[in-house]
């Protein structure tokens, strides 16, 4: 798979990372266009026909551009793609780009689409399918036996997973139905408990505490960051861009297209394939609202867009806890470096963006080592990510020591701390009073 480009060096493989909102696309299609790469989009919804504007696909002008792959190939109805399709599917595009002596130039905001491409993360099954070994929001294979465990009480999902892999039961909590049931589903798949095949994954050459070896050598990834308020306010300028560009009548003309009928049967899925679109839900009860009055309809129509602000700016910071998460905070022989791309000046694109993402590739190209440095981060081995720990106060099983932090300090718990403090202190006047009655009877 490693062609040889002119330069007699390997063809590296390009990552972009970031969040939401933060030029991605624009970066790769620069770099594509000045190195002769190719583009591999990693989203797991532009992998659909349809909802172009939502999903934020590049124009067709861009794609004449430079060649992309991986975009509007799929039916808006399938809703059994899975990460395995879409690893197995890319690979084979990347393989095809570098034996071209061109770079394939990964870019997307899908992180378990990314970690598939990156990492030896599935395992085979004894059926010949595939499933995921990988600690992670992983889909697998056999979607319909998945949403079939997904349907069941969540304490039944858990008390089978405690059955058959315990080990894996204590790191997971018990109302998490995907987890549960994507590892009850591995299990009934391989006969292996998840937790040994995460473990038998951790030991091979060159795995390491976060899983199994890299496919690439050597990865060149960028991860593009902005401060956090500009970042805010560039989301909500791009939806009222996407409003503008005809955000409205994309969703209604979907809507009416595959989702209308679904909604009548009471049978519409929100969960799964491209109906879990970030932008589409939230419009829900406005796209249904056709027969009440346009008062409520434009109240409908307000609470989607602030909900669509709201949602993108979350799955914005979800999208950079992960790469602090799963590259800088616990680095390791199968955890590639990052370098880090600041675009919250948008003027000084060229200066701070693109010239040094072109140094750093050309770098790669030549097999030397970039005159930028990677990014780093305290190092955060032992996070104890998975310790559990039971809020009897209020009846809460927690998961991480940063989360127990989180929630000793949340507002919940110290209602309930004060609560109990009361109600020790009146238990404490009472013992008082009645030690003192008895004190003077005596």
């Amino acid at each position: 798979m490693a062609a040889l480009s002119s330069l007699g060096r390997s063809v590296p493989l390009v990552v972009i990372l970031g969040a939401t909102g933060t030029g991605k696309s624009r970066l790769a299609l620069e770099l594509g266009r000045r190195l002769r790469g190719e583009i591999v989009s990693a989203d797991s919804m532009q992998v659909y026909k349809g909802l172009d504007i939502i999903t934020n696909k590049v124009t067709a002008e861009e794609q004449r551009l430079c060649e992309h792959h991986m975009i509007s190939f799929l039916d808006p109805l399938v809703s059994s793609y899975s990460v395995v399709d879409f690893r197995n599917k890319a690979l084979s595009i990347i393989e095809d780009i570098m034996n071209r002596e061109k770079i394939p130039i990964i870019v997307g905001g899908t992180n378990y689409y990314i970690e598939s491409l990156l990492w030896k993360v599935l395992v085979d099954t004894k059926e010949g399918t595939v499933c995921s070994a990988a600690d992670g929001d992983f889909v697998t294979s056999s979607t319909k036996r998945k949403e079939e465990l997904e349907k069941l009480d969540f304490q039944e999902l858990y008390t089978r997973l405690v059955e058959v892999d315990p080990e894996m039961a204590e790191k997971l909590h018990p109302h998490d139905k995907r987890k549960v049931a994507r590892s009850l589903q591995i299990y009934e798949e391989t006969g292996i408990p998840h937790s040994k095949l995460l473990l038998q994954q951790r030991e091979e050459e060159g795995g390491g505490p976060l899983g199994g070896a890299l496919r690439f050598p050597q990865p060149c990834i960028f991860w593009l960051h902005a401060d956090l308020p500009v970042l805010d306010e560039r989301l909500d300028h791009r939806v009222d861009e996407m409003l503008a560009a005809g955000l409205l009548e994309e969703l209604n003309s979907f809507h009416k297209q595959y989702n209308q009928q679904k909604i009548a049967k009471n049978s519409q899925d929100y969960q799964h394939g491209i109906f879990q679109s970030i932008g589409f839900k939230e419009f829900h009860e406005y796209l249904i609202s056709e027969t009440t009055s346009n008062e409520i309809r434009e109240k409908l129509l307000t609470q989607g867009i602030t909900a669509l602000k709201q949602v993108a700016k979350r799955y914005a910071r979800k999208q950079n806890k992960w790469v602090r998460n799963r590259f800088l905070k616990r680095p390791g022989v199968n955890v590639p470096s990052v370098y880090g791309l600041d675009v919250t000046v948008v003027s000084q694109w060229e200066e701070m963006v693109l010239q040094p993402a072109l140094q750093i590739v050309e770098s790669f190209l030549k097999g030397e080592k970039p005159v930028a440095l990677p990014l780093t981060m305290a190092q955060d081995q032992n996070d104890g990510k998975r310790n559990r720990r039971v809020c009897e106060l209020c009846d809460k099983i927690i998961l991480g020591d940063q989360e127990w932090k989180a929630h000793l300090k949340s507002r919940n718990h110290q209602y309930h701390l004060k609560r109990k403090r009361r109600a020790e202190a009146q238990l404490n006047t009472h013992t008082s009073s009645d030690s003192e009655n008895t004190a003077q009877e005596v």
